[in-house]
């Protein structure tokens, strides 16, 4: 978005011309365009993310110690998890970077910083900001979470088509101004004409009158004599164009959320096919970026030993579909039945609080499901009794 607004003041200083509000009114239509589309993206993604539960496990058994508060509640005194996560998406998608350093046990996303690349040793990060601080010492690549996006930035991408198709916008909008504009005709007497004062009165009236006559609610536009002007009115207001112009602004969040793998109808409120809509922003943009995340942490904070013993952290991804207990009954019941699920998995699955009683993480299973030998044995046996 900055580099949009330095390229248009240079444009601006060379032009002849001075800037008139009318450009300023198109350069700042354009900004807001372009960032309400981004926005929605990464706000959509980072809810999803910060829904997400972070389990972390050790020796192979899930715990919920000091980790597990981190990232699930309270990563640093300032912050909930929530907005934790969403700073640390919204740096990711909008620099294609972000970065975590720890400092007294407390983890915090960087306001900015400057990176040093190496290729056979870890990287140094310098001048590390959080907020109006900034870190003195530097940080290696070990001693930080590092998270980098894929290397074509999605937004270079996006900024680049819509350049052109924002002419189609700027047009549609300029139309529609246009065709509610007061229009009329104004007519001269001939020997006003021919007065001394007339073609500066005429140009004050024509730059200053006119303008601010057709375009305030009410107001009384000075003649001079000899003028006699006749409105024509404006045309038709025409419900189509302003539905085009819409049309063509969801035409950019609509290419914006392709960009990042997000369903289009889950940003411009279609609610068709919602269901799977919601599952292919999960497959495609949520679980990759999850995963991405993931093993970051992993490689970082429990690296290849604690790995072997079975310490890593995971984020659940299943919780962030909304369901709906009546309609999963079957489903749930089935799950039970077949002995896959206990019943406390279940009450975790639908965030409930989990029964503190043994038979709630027993595995149970139907009569119904058996080996087919040994119900075709037992018949016989019966039989023959």
């Amino acid at each position: 978005m900055a580099f949009n607004f330095f390229k248009w003041l240079l444009r601006a200083r060379d032009a002849p011309e001075a800037v008139t509000v009318e450009d300023m009114f198109d350069l700042f239509t354009d900004c807001y365009i372009r960032e309400l589309a981004f926005q929605s993206c990464v706000n959509l993604t980072a809810n999803a993310v910060s829904k997400c539960e972070i389990k972390t496990f050790l020796g192979g058994k899930e715990v919920k110690d000091r980790e597990y508060y981190l990232w699930n509640l309270s990563p640093n005194q300032n912050q909930t998890s929530a907005a934790f996560w969403h700073k640390l998406v919204d740096r990711l998608y909008r620099e294609r970077t972000a970065l975590v350093v720890e400092n007294g046990g407390k983890l915090y996303v960087a306001d900015g910083f400057s990176r040093k690349e190496y290729a056979l040793y870890d990287d140094v990060f310098s001048q590390v900001a959080v907020g109006d601080f900034t870190f003195r010492r530097t940080f290696t690549a070990s001693e930080v979470l590092f998270f980098e996006l894929a290397a074509q930035d999605a937004r270079v991408v996006v900024d680049g088509l819509y350049e052109s198709y924002a002419k189609l916008i700027a047009y549609g909008m300029k139309g529609y101004q246009r065709s509610r504009g007061e229009k009329g005709v104004l007519e001269l007497d001939t020997n006003a004409a021919g007065d001394v004062r007339f073609k500066e009165t005429f140009e004050e009236i024509r730059n200053a009158g006119f303008r601010k006559f057709a375009s305030a609610e009410s107001a009384v536009l000075p003649m001079w004599k000899g003028m006699r002007y006749t409105a024509l009115g404006s045309k038709t207001y025409n419900a189509d164009t302003t539905r085009d112009i819409r049309a063509m602004i969801d035409d950019v969040t609509d290419f914006t959320a392709r960009a990042y793998g997000i369903p289009a109808c889950l940003l411009n409120g279609t609610v068709q096919n919602v269901d799977s809509a919601a599952d292919q922003f999960l497959t495609f943009c949520v679980d990759p970026l999850a995963d991405a995340l993931q093993e970051e942490i992993n490689r970082k904070r429990n690296g290849l030993e604690g790995l072997r013993r079975g310490d890593f952290v995971q984020f659940d991804t299943g919780r962030l579909k909304h369901i709906d207990l009546l309609d999963a009954a079957g489903s749930i019941d089935k799950l039970v039945s077949s002995g896959v699920e206990c019943v406390n998995d279940i009450r975790a699955l639908l965030g409930q609080p989990l029964i503190n009683e043994p038979w709630a993480w027993k595995h149970f299973m139907t009569k119904n499901y058996a080996d087919i030998e040994k119900v075709l044995t037992a018949v016989v046996e019966g039989e023959q009794t």
